[in-house]
């Protein structure tokens, strides 16, 4: 991607979707992270949104310039929530859990992503990724989400789960996260 990086043959390869290969996809995303101009590099990553298939690359494929653009990403965010793409879904969770758990948290958005419903397995693993990771960030404002049971009983256990697996919750946090599991 360095070497390819702003060449002809670049913008021939980024016209080129959908891709074949998953390290072609690999490459397009890692274009796509080059781009430092918000609008180009948001332009290019809603139109590869659709062609991202697995969790794998959804998860590594992060635009540098987004990171310093926060303010122009929710709404994005939002949107994706409401995709009918598995991993466009998903991609929107990990950039909420990227961007909006620490300084720019707020209990509004924190709300807007646990609300969001799935069948599919790999956007309820990373509502529980967010969820445990805001959980490390966040743990007092997060808490009574566990404690009060809001979100689905596998998305609600395994939230709990991965946050026990964290070597940054404290034991006895953990303990008591144990006790809030939901059973059938």
């Amino acid at each position: 991607a360095k070497e390819l990086y702003g060449t002809d043959e670049a913008a021939r390869f980024m016209a080129e979707l959908p891709h074949k290969y998953f390290d072609e996809n690999n490459l397009h995303g890692a274009l796509i992270c080059r781009i430092r101009d918000y609008a180009s590099a948001m332009t290019e990553t809603e139109r590869f949104l659709p062609y991202i298939d697995n969790w794998a690359l959804c998860d590594t494929f992060s635009p540098k310039c987004f990171e310093k653009n926060v303010d122009k990403l929710w709404g994005h965010i939002e949107k994706w929530f409401c995709s009918n793409k598995t991993y466009t879904v998903r991609f929107g969770i990990v950039c909420a859990m990227r961007y909006f758990l620490d300084e720019d948290f707020s209990t509004n958005k924190f709300e807007k992503v646990i609300s969001v419903s799935s069948n599919e397995y790999y956007v309820n693993m990373a509502i529980a990724w967010y969820v445990s990771v805001a959980l490390v960030k966040q743990y007092d404002e997060v808490l009574p989400y566990i404690e009060n049971k809001t979100m689905p009983r596998w998305v609600h256990n395994k939230s709990i789960q991965k946050a026990c697996e964290s070597l940054r919750i404290s034991n006895d946090k953990k303990e008591y996260l144990k006790t809030l599991k939901m059973h059938e």
